[in-house]
């Protein structure tokens, strides 16, 4: 039994006579396998590309050829469509925005929200007349009957678990997914793609943001939108180590690249853009307890009021630490942590889950 029939059978869903599916096609193999598996499954399969912005970049100029001859590849139609105002908006404003005040945004959730499952369910449905959106992401997607909510689970591949990212999507948008790779580990994806003879089997895969990648790094990136004013490093006792360039160029828990010389290891432990600090610590004053979440968005858990036990996710890389979140008013809430973390980061998403249950989750707001 080939690669391709095997993973036909882990297939979460199956059409309807000919039903009818956009998939998002960024020009990369996960989405490209996603597409195949779909077409031959018996969907009838529309592509659609989001043109991002200008220049390199996994999503952009590159992608767009390489979806466009994947749908030539399949018979398939193929649509563009121009999102870069949006993705201005609702992203590279974000971005700024968010260093500039001492955070350290997440852009893919937040692009996953706002740029690409919203406005591809508005097209697919206002413009081509189709209720079913399936992307490449890596993740599990069902429908609780007697909950009457759709659940997110992580993918079998906990490699490359994209759940995390998929925090912020609302339940229509769920309501209106189909994501082919959940059951499907990053190997066989490759070897799928190879087996349909598909020209992204081999292409490398994107290991950084979109808008790294198009600008070199995340620092030549802002210096493009943000003026660099030299401040003080300092330690958590106010002593002067050192200078810097800009706290956009730091992160909470960095420990390479500070440019001041110390006998034990330093970590970035807050910014202050007031005062115009990089304040450094050890790795112990790294730990929180506590942290405060807003525009926290309930995903397979409906809203509650009451204080749960979950294990909460604060990085897309950390391991998921126990913690009690008491939901308090206005989409926030405070979780407490049974032990202390290590780079809870101000902007960065505190994700819950109940085993591979994707509970739902909010941008950190502040670490007490």
């Amino acid at each position: 039994m080939s690669n391709v029939e095997i993973i036909e059978r882990k297939l979460d869903t199956k059409p309807e006579t000919a039903e009818k599916v956009v998939v998002g096609l960024s020009g990369g193999v996960d989405s490209s396998v996603a597409a195949a598996l779909l077409h031959r499954a018996g969907y009838d399969v529309t592509g659609l590309t989001l043109w991002l912005m200008r220049g390199k970049g996994q999503c952009c100029s590159e992608g767009m050829v390489d979806a466009a001859r994947l749908c030539e590849e399949l018979g398939i139609h193929h649509e563009i469509v121009d999102s870069r105002e949006v993705f201005e908006q609702s992203i590279i404003n974000y971005l700024v925005t968010g260093y500039a005040a001492g955070y350290t945004p997440l852009p893919c959730s937040r692009c996953n929200k706002a740029v690409k499952f919203a406005p591809m369910m508005t097209y697919a449905r206002e413009k081509l007349g189709i209720n079913k959106i399936a992307t490449g992401h890596y993740a599990k997607l069902n429908f609780n009957p007697e909950s009457g909510r759709y659940e997110l689970r992580r993918a079998v591949d906990d490699t490359k678990d994209q759940s995390y990212f998929l925090y912020e999507v609302g339940q229509e948008e769920l309501s209106c997914c189909i994501f082919p790779l959940g059951n499907t580990t990053k190997v066989e994806t490759r070897k799928i793609a190879a087996e349909f003879g598909l020209a992204t089997a081999e292409k490398p895969e994107s290991m950084d943001l979109c808008l790294v990648e198009a600008n070199g790094s995340m620092k030549a990136f802002l210096d493009k939108y943000l003026t660099p004013v030299q401040g003080k490093i300092v330690d958590t006792q106010g002593n002067v180590l050192g200078e810097h360039d800009g706290t956009y160029h730091y992160t909470i828990g960095q420990r390479k690249g500070l440019g001041v010389a110390a006998a034990t290891p330093l970590y970035v432990v807050a910014l202050d853009p007031v005062k115009n600090e990089v304040v450094l610590g050890d790795r112990s004053e790294a730990h929180d307890k506590e942290c405060t979440i807003n525009q926290v968005n309930w995903v397979s858990l409906a809203p509650t009021d009451l204080p749960f036990h979950a294990e909460v996710q604060v990085r897309y890389r950390t391991v998921p630490a126990p913690a009690t979140i008491i939901p308090l008013k206005g989409d926030r809430a405070r979780i407490v942590f049974d032990e202390p973390q290590f780079s809870i980061a101000p902007g960065q998403a505190a994700v819950f889950y109940r085993d591979d249950l994707l509970l739902g989750g909010g941008l950190i707001e502040s670490k007490q």
